[in-house]
């Protein structure tokens, strides 16, 4: 019989913020298609991210360890134990990412750009895009070397399309209060676009492809009237389930995307088209 194109048995994918919402469905993804998900978070003391309730969902060969993306050292660290377990890293899909809350407990609404602490800007370009260039330009390289492999930049709609800000206003508040996406979200999801650009082309001839996932909001227990003015902005008239961008993570990460390099799959629910 022929190996379905799907097909990851035996593939190691390094998927960073795997131990978050999206990072627990990616590796769900690896695994059902036998490949073995490793996940790389800051915080591991989460529920369901001991080992042994990983290795019961996502199979024997999966793994958990706690890496702090922003730091070189701890990445080539973490690179280095994968490489003396697995021997090999096929896949990697960077999708860390922070998400501060819209605003602080001072009342004052920080989300604003006028007021967006310069602070909170560092940290999430940090990790956002410094976290993914550390992890690209390491893992990225034994990947060149060894002659194939496969990197996913998991992006967002809101990188193709701005903000809507009225979906985050409060009913009453002054205009110079009312909260906003803070604008990091926009420049870190834009800016990993450019990044699978650069990386499609840069090691494409030794058999690195590189591509981005942009997916659109995530039902999550968000208040009903957030959820339903987001509702109407989208032809399918609802937001994504937790688990419906597995199938085209999927064909991101295997052999059927084989002739699929620098591009942006964006997977919205149609958002983006209106």
């Amino acid at each position: 019989m022929n190996q379905s194109p799907f097909d990851l048995t035996g593939r190691v994918a390094v998927i960073t913020g795997g131990g978050g919402l999206l990072g627990r469905q990616h590796a769900a993804a690896i695994a059902s298609a036998g490949g073995i998900p490793v996940l790389w978070d800051c915080v591991i003391d989460s529920p369901g991210l001991d080992v042994d309730s990983l290795q019961s969902t996502f199979g024997p060969g999966a793994s958990i360890q706690k890496v702090d993306i922003t730091s070189e050292e701890s990445v080539k660290t973490a690179t280095q134990e994968i490489m003396a377990r697995y021997g090999k890293i096929d896949i990697l899909i960077n999708n860390a990412a922070n998400n501060p809350k819209m605003e602080n407990s001072s009342g004052l609404e920080f989300s604003r750009l006028e007021n967006f602490p310069l602070s909170q800007w560092e940290a999430d370009l940090n990790v956002g895009l410094k976290g993914a260039f550390l992890c690209a330009r390491i893992i990225g390289a034994l990947m060149a070397q060894r002659g194939s492999g496969v990197i996913i930049n998991i992006a967002s709609d809101l990188a193709v399309i701005a903000p809507d800000q009225r979906l985050y206003r409060r009913e009453g508040a002054p205009e110079n209060e009312q909260p906003v996406k803070p604008v990091t979200y926009s420049v870190v999801k834009s800016g990993l676009i450019g990044l699978t650009r650069y990386l499609a082309t840069y090691w494409c001839d030794q058999g690195v492809r590189c591509n981005a996932l942009s997916p659109g909001g995530v039902e999550n227990g968000q208040p009903a009237n957030f959820m339903d003015k987001l509702s109407r902005l989208i032809p399918m008239g609802r937001m994504a389930r937790h688990d419906e961008y597995q199938g085209a993570l999927l064909f991101l990460c295997s052999d059927a995307s084989s002739y699929m390099n620098g591009q942006n799959l964006v997977v919205d629910g149609g958002r983006s088209c209106w």
